[in-house]
Protein backbone atom coordinates (compact mmCIF):
# COMPACT_ATOMS: atom_id res chain seq x y z
CA UNK A 1 0.00 0.00 0.00
CA UNK A 2 1.79 3.23 -0.93
CA UNK A 3 2.20 6.01 1.46
CA UNK A 4 -0.12 8.59 -0.57
CA UNK A 5 -3.34 6.34 0.45
CA UNK A 6 -2.02 5.08 3.91
CA UNK A 7 -1.91 8.29 4.82
CA UNK A 8 -5.45 9.35 3.26
CA UNK A 9 -7.23 6.39 5.07
CA UNK A 10 -5.36 7.68 8.38
CA UNK A 11 -6.78 11.42 8.03
CA UNK A 12 -10.36 9.71 7.20
CA UNK A 13 -10.60 7.82 10.19
CA UNK A 14 -9.51 10.24 12.52
CA UNK A 15 -11.93 12.88 10.59
CA UNK A 16 -14.68 10.38 11.06
CA UNK A 17 -13.84 8.28 14.71
CA UNK A 18 -11.47 10.69 16.37
CA UNK A 19 -14.13 12.30 18.43
CA UNK A 20 -16.04 9.03 19.31
CA UNK A 21 -12.73 7.29 20.15
CA UNK A 22 -11.57 10.31 22.44
CA UNK A 23 -15.29 9.72 24.20
CA UNK A 24 -14.54 6.22 24.59
CA UNK A 25 -11.33 6.53 26.14
CA UNK A 26 -12.16 9.41 28.60
CA UNK A 27 -15.22 7.42 29.73
CA UNK A 28 -13.01 4.73 30.49
CA UNK A 29 -9.97 6.29 31.95
CA UNK A 30 -11.49 9.41 33.65
CA UNK A 31 -8.49 11.67 32.60
CA UNK A 32 -8.81 14.02 29.27
CA UNK A 33 -5.37 14.03 28.97
CA UNK A 34 -4.72 10.74 28.68
CA UNK A 35 -7.67 9.92 26.76
CA UNK A 36 -5.93 11.50 24.04
CA UNK A 37 -2.69 10.19 24.27
CA UNK A 38 -4.71 6.56 24.20
CA UNK A 39 -6.41 7.73 21.15
CA UNK A 40 -3.02 9.05 19.63
CA UNK A 41 -1.47 5.67 19.97
CA UNK A 42 -4.36 3.92 18.41
CA UNK A 43 -4.10 5.84 15.85
CA UNK A 44 -0.61 5.41 15.11
CA UNK A 45 -1.05 1.51 15.91
CA UNK A 46 -3.76 1.74 13.16
CA UNK A 47 -1.30 3.52 10.47
CA UNK A 48 1.81 1.04 11.36
CA UNK A 49 -0.50 -2.31 10.73
CA UNK A 50 -2.81 -0.83 7.93
CA UNK A 51 -1.55 -4.35 6.04
CA UNK A 52 -2.64 -6.30 8.45
CA UNK A 53 -6.49 -5.11 8.67
CA UNK A 54 -8.45 -7.89 6.88
CA UNK A 55 -11.45 -5.77 6.91
CA UNK A 56 -13.27 -8.72 8.88
CA UNK A 57 -14.54 -6.06 11.29
CA UNK A 58 -15.63 -2.76 10.10
CA UNK A 59 -12.80 0.09 10.75
CA UNK A 60 -15.21 1.46 13.49
CA UNK A 61 -14.82 -2.14 15.57
CA UNK A 62 -11.77 -2.08 14.56
CA UNK A 63 -10.97 1.35 16.16
CA UNK A 64 -12.84 0.91 19.04
CA UNK A 65 -11.38 -2.51 19.88
CA UNK A 66 -7.87 -1.33 19.60
CA UNK A 67 -9.31 1.91 21.77
CA UNK A 68 -10.55 -0.67 24.60
CA UNK A 69 -7.32 -2.65 24.76
CA UNK A 70 -5.09 0.44 25.08
CA UNK A 71 -7.21 1.88 28.15
CA UNK A 72 -7.26 -1.68 29.79
CA UNK A 73 -3.66 -1.70 28.88
CA UNK A 74 -3.30 1.78 30.72
CA UNK A 75 -5.02 0.28 34.10
CA UNK A 76 -1.98 -2.88 34.27
CA UNK A 77 1.26 0.29 33.63
CA UNK A 78 2.53 1.32 36.81
CA UNK A 79 1.76 4.94 35.46
CA UNK A 80 -2.11 4.55 36.60
CA UNK A 81 -1.13 2.56 39.63
CA UNK A 82 0.03 6.03 40.87
CA UNK A 83 -2.47 8.29 40.50
CA UNK A 84 -3.92 10.01 43.32
CA UNK A 85 -7.85 8.93 44.01
CA UNK A 86 -8.27 12.68 44.41
CA UNK A 87 -6.44 13.42 41.32
CA UNK A 88 -9.40 11.10 39.45
CA UNK A 89 -11.97 12.58 41.92
CA UNK A 90 -11.35 16.03 40.74
CA UNK A 91 -11.24 15.53 37.34
CA UNK A 92 -14.54 14.24 37.11
CA UNK A 93 -16.55 16.97 39.41
CA UNK A 94 -15.01 19.37 36.88
CA UNK A 95 -17.79 21.32 34.89
CA UNK A 96 -16.69 23.64 32.12
CA UNK A 97 -19.85 25.87 32.25
CA UNK A 98 -20.53 28.23 35.11
CA UNK A 99 -24.10 29.15 35.01
CA UNK A 100 -26.79 27.12 37.36
CA UNK A 101 -28.85 26.54 34.15
CA UNK A 102 -25.94 24.36 32.42
CA UNK A 103 -25.19 22.59 36.15
CA UNK A 104 -28.86 21.36 36.10
CA UNK A 105 -28.68 20.04 32.74
CA UNK A 106 -25.37 18.31 33.25
CA UNK A 107 -26.19 17.16 37.12
CA UNK A 108 -28.03 13.73 35.75
CA UNK A 109 -25.29 12.72 33.62
CA UNK A 110 -22.60 13.16 36.23
CA UNK A 111 -24.76 11.03 38.43
CA UNK A 112 -24.86 8.53 36.20
CA UNK A 113 -22.14 8.24 35.26
CA UNK A 114 -20.44 8.50 38.62
CA UNK A 115 -22.92 5.39 39.39
CA UNK A 116 -21.89 3.11 36.32
CA UNK A 117 -18.39 3.95 37.64
CA UNK A 118 -18.82 2.28 40.97
CA UNK A 119 -19.58 -0.89 38.22
CA UNK A 120 -16.71 -3.59 37.44
CA UNK A 121 -15.04 -2.44 34.64
CA UNK A 122 -16.59 -5.66 32.57
CA UNK A 123 -19.95 -3.92 33.10
CA UNK A 124 -19.10 -0.72 32.33
CA UNK A 125 -16.99 -1.12 29.28
CA UNK A 126 -20.64 -2.54 27.90
CA UNK A 127 -23.17 -0.44 29.50
CA UNK A 128 -20.88 2.77 28.05
CA UNK A 129 -20.80 1.13 24.63
CA UNK A 130 -24.43 0.11 24.27
CA UNK A 131 -25.68 3.46 25.56
CA UNK A 132 -23.32 5.64 24.99
CA UNK A 133 -21.79 4.70 21.96
CA UNK A 134 -24.72 3.12 20.94
CA UNK A 135 -23.09 0.08 19.08
CA UNK A 136 -25.13 -2.91 18.14
CA UNK A 137 -24.50 -6.30 20.78
CA UNK A 138 -22.72 -7.73 17.90
CA UNK A 139 -20.18 -4.39 17.46
CA UNK A 140 -19.45 -5.16 21.31
CA UNK A 141 -18.83 -8.56 21.15
CA UNK A 142 -16.26 -7.97 18.32
CA UNK A 143 -14.51 -5.24 20.03
CA UNK A 144 -14.79 -7.32 23.52
CA UNK A 145 -13.35 -10.41 21.65
CA UNK A 146 -16.42 -12.42 22.88
CA UNK A 147 -20.03 -13.94 22.44
CA UNK A 148 -23.16 -11.84 21.82
CA UNK A 149 -24.47 -13.93 24.47
CA UNK A 150 -21.61 -12.75 26.84
CA UNK A 151 -22.52 -8.99 26.19
CA UNK A 152 -26.13 -9.18 26.71
CA UNK A 153 -25.43 -11.29 30.11
CA UNK A 154 -22.67 -8.31 31.03
CA UNK A 155 -25.54 -5.59 30.09
CA UNK A 156 -28.56 -7.26 32.18
CA UNK A 157 -26.03 -7.75 35.13
CA UNK A 158 -24.88 -4.55 34.93
CA UNK A 159 -27.94 -2.85 35.03
CA UNK A 160 -29.37 -5.05 37.31
CA UNK A 161 -26.06 -4.16 40.27
CA UNK A 162 -26.40 -0.59 39.02
CA UNK A 163 -29.75 -0.59 40.62
CA UNK A 164 -28.68 -2.57 43.32
CA UNK A 165 -26.45 0.07 44.33
CA UNK A 166 -29.23 3.01 44.20
CA UNK A 167 -31.26 4.02 47.05
CA UNK A 168 -35.13 3.78 46.27
CA UNK A 169 -34.83 7.76 46.08
CA UNK A 170 -32.00 7.38 43.18
CA UNK A 171 -34.24 5.05 41.26
CA UNK A 172 -37.19 7.31 41.29
CA UNK A 173 -34.46 10.20 40.59
CA UNK A 174 -33.28 8.71 37.11
CA UNK A 175 -36.57 7.68 35.82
Amino acid sequence: MEKHERDKLLTNAMDVYGHYLTRLAYALVKDKEKAEDIVQEVFIRYYLHLEQFEGRSSVKTYLYRMTVNECRNYFKSWAFRKIEVSKLASTFLIYKETPEEAYLKQEDKHYLAALLNKLPAKYKEVIWLYYYAELSIKEISEILNCSSNTVKTRLARGRKKAQLTMSEEEIDRAK
